[in-house]
């Protein structure tokens, strides 16, 4: 540590994407005396909220859309990005039968696609639920059920899920679709086409986009730190968190190169307060000394869901309109597709080709996953084909990128293990853990970065609750966080 270094109060925030560079950055806008290290395993900042590039063609990593009802979060992307942010016209559809579903759902698409005698079955499923719906909802084939009928549950909800998640949708909790879908139900789908009205999250018909991609965003908040006298180091993987009773006392790191590889030597970095985002089971088994035996079984049970896209550059423009297509059909392999001109047409240098991202939901070291890059180049190009929104033949280039614990698991399992592992944690005095992975939650990155912005604050003397965020009402509700109070307070009013 130099001389200047010793003014300030160092606080290791472990990963580079939109949880640990919130807490970096609200950390520097509330105290000036405090120098936030940031330490990130990969080559980009952002983590599954980052753009990779091929070729001069910007691809993400799934669709991250920009909108929020937490003002502070907002107002944090508008003081971070200025001008790069455009308002893109959302546009999506699910494949499903060999046709296209509008969503949101318009009626009039609907009946004609699945027929005026399934829509009246449909109906009568919703309202039968609706007088007898399942008592203590559990798992997330009871929880969608209640809200949309058994018919609606088999045709639009059953068979995407299971792609997703690669389990039976009834060994999910009910928790995940309350995040996820928050407060939508099909009387509401349904009223919110007929009236253009619309309070829900999963709706909206407008987003905000960085102008290259959510990394962008990501990129200059990495700036703006480094800008202001903290640190962001890259390609630097935590190895080991030491601590000493309930403090943490310092991490120890591994430099790695692309090309070389991990490099033997490792650097222990001390910190007063640390912050982690890397995922629970990772970081559980890096203590030293190790947790209690009950602490690390708990952390084993948690689980997770691999990802890659393959995106593709063909040699025509914009085969299909849509951000992005929801892919029900079971035997294709595919679970969405992205179209990254309809995010922004400056994620593209040729206006004459088009980019396809390609979306695979698989298991690390399953079939898909270990499959050649040639072969699932060919996979992809011929489901795009397939689904009739491109021609095999017109593939010109395609890069692939593979993306492990993208998606925390929902199971029967979680909840109990995740409870064991938050008390443990929280017994830890200055450290604490937040974002998608930090906590297990399966949140958007508005939610992951309130979470960071409440630690940043609690190392300045508040006492907020960040395993709290975006539990209940949350998504439904307006939240702003009284700064000048020692407690979490929402000011929550209705939307």
């Amino acid at each position: 540590m130099s001389n200047i270094d010793k003014f300030y109060t160092p606080v290791v925030v472990i990963g580079g994407g939109p949880a640990g560079l919130t807490a970096a950055y609200e950390l520097q806008k509330c105290s000036d005396n405090h120098k936030p290290i940031v330490i990130e395993a990969g080559d980009k900042v952002g983590g599954i909220s980052r753009t990779e590039s091929h070729n001069g063609y910007r691809f993400d990593i799934g669709g991250h859309r920009f909108f929020t009802k937490v003002p502070e979060v907002n107002a944090m992307w508008q003081e971070v990005l200025e001008d790069d942010f455009i308002t893109v016209p959302r546009l999506s559809r699910i494949f499903y039968r060999g046709k296209f579903f509008e969503y949101p759902l318009k009626p009039s698409n609907a009946l004609k696609n699945i027929g005026f005698y399934e829509s009246i079955r449909i109906i009568l499923s919703y309202f039968k639920w609706q007088l007898r719906p399942y008592k203590d909802e559990q798992s997330f084939e009871e929880w969608v059920i209640n809200r949309f009928g058994g018919r609606l549950y088999m045709h639009f909800f059953r068979s995407y899920t299971e792609k997703v998640w690669g389990i039976d949708p009834k060994e999910i909790r009910a928790d995940w679709a309350a995040q996820r879908i928050k407060n939508l139900s099909l009387f509401k789908a349904v009223w919110n086409a007929l009236t253009g009205s619309n309070d829900t999250a999963s709706l909206i018909e407008e987003f905000q986009y960085p102008r290259l991609g959510p990394g962008m965003m990501w990129e200059k908040c990495a700036e703006k730190v480094m800008h202001k006298g903290g640190e962001v180091r890259m390609q630097s993987e935590v190895v080991r968190v030491n601590r000493e009773g309930n403090r943490v006392t310092s991490v120890d790191v591994r430099r790695w190169d692309k090309e070389t590889g991990p490099a033997p030597v490792t650097e222990r970095i001390e910190g007063e307060h640390f912050v982690n985002t890397m995922a629970l089971r990772d970081l559980i088994e890096r203590m030293d000394p190790p947790p209690p035996q009950h602490i690390i079984d708990a952390a084993n049970r948690l689980k997770y869901r691999d990802f890659l896209i393959v995106t593709l550059v063909l040699d025509q423009k914009d085969p299909f309109p849509d951000n992005w297509v929801y892919v029900h059909t079971p035997k294709i392999k595919c679970g969405r597709i992205q179209n990254f001109r309809a995010w922004s047409p400056e994620m593209l240098p040729d206006p004459t080709t088009a980019s396809i991202g390609m979306e695979y939901f698989c298991q690390k070291g399953d079939g898909l996953w270990n499959m050649a890059d040639s072969d699932l180049k060919e996979l992809a190009a011929s489901e795009l084909e397939e689904l009739g929104l491109g021609k095999a033949a017109d593939v010109v280039d395609f890069a692939i990128i593979r993306q492990p614990k993208a998606y925390p698991v929902y199971d029967g399992e979680y909840k109990e293990a995740l409870d064991t592992l938050q008390k443990w944690i929280l017994s830890l005095e200055n450290f604490q853990t937040v974002g998608r992975n930090g906590l297990h939650r399966y949140n958007n990155q508005d939610h992951s970065m309130l979470s960071a912005m409440l630690a940043a604050r609690n190392i300045l003397g508040s006492k907020h609750d960040v395993w709290g965020v975006n539990v209940e009402r949350s998504y439904h509700e307006e939240f702003t966080v009284d700064k000048k109070s020692d407690n979490t307070k929402a000011m929550v009013s209705a939307v």
